[in-house]
C-alpha cells in the first residue's frame, strides 16, 4: 500500500512539474516574441499580453482537441509550426491570413474549401463554439498560434 502511494505521489509530481516547466505564462513572453507578421505586405504588429492570454485560453478551448501542441491529429504531416504555415497557399504565417483561414478554411494548397470538414465561423454545425468567436477572438487565436514557435521552438507543431 505504501509503494502505491509513493508511486502515485511521484507520478503526480512529475506531471505537475511538466505542466509548470513546459508552459510559458503570458508575463514571460517578451515583446520580441509577441511581434508578429500582420499580413503578406510585411507589416507587423505586437500582440498584447492580454491578447496572448486570450488566444491561449481560446485555443485551448476551441482548437486543442485536434491541435494540441501545434500538431494536427487528423493529418500529422501538416502542423501549426512556422514552416508548415509559411508553405501553405496562401501562406498562413501571418495574422490576417490565419484569421481568414479560421473563417473559411481551405486545403493546404488553397484549392478546395473545407469548411464542412474543419471547424470555422462559416460552418458552425461541425463545431458550434466557433459561432461565438469575435474578430478580436480570432485575432488572439492567430496571434497565439504564431507566438508558440518562438516560445517552444520544435516542441510546437511537431
Amino acid at each position: 500500500m505504501l509503494i502505491k502511494r509513493c508511486f502515485l505521489l511521484v507520478v503526480l509530481t512529475f506531471f505537475a512539474l511538466q505542466a509548470w516547466i513546459s508552459s510559458a505564462s503570458a508575463a514571460d513572453i517578451t515583446e520580441a516574441d509577441r511581434t508578429l507578421p500582420l499580413n503578406e505586405a510585411g507589416d507587423s504588429t505586437v500582440l498584447s499580453v492580454e491578447e496572448y492570454s486570450l488566444g491561449q485560453r481560446l485555443f485551448g478551448y476551441n482548437c486543442s482537441q485536434c491541435h494540441i501542441g501545434g500538431i494536427t491529429k487528423t493529418n500529422p504531416n501538416v502542423g501549426l509550426g512556422e514552416e508548415a504555415l509559411s508553405l501553405a497557399t496562401p501562406p498562413r504565417n501571418n495574422i490576417e491570413n490565419l484569421v481568414d483561414y479560421l473563417k473559411n478554411p481551405t486545403t493546404y494548397d488553397g484549392e478546395i474549401e473545407i469548411y464542412e470538414l474543419h471547424p470555422s465561423t462559416r460552418s458552425a454545425d461541425i463545431y458550434p463554439e466557433m459561432r461565438n468567436l469575435s474578430e478580436d477572438d480570432l485575432y488572439a487565436i492567430a496571434g497565439y498560434i504564431l507566438v508558440q514557435p518562438k516560445v517552444l521552438g520544435d516542441r510546437w507543431g511537431g
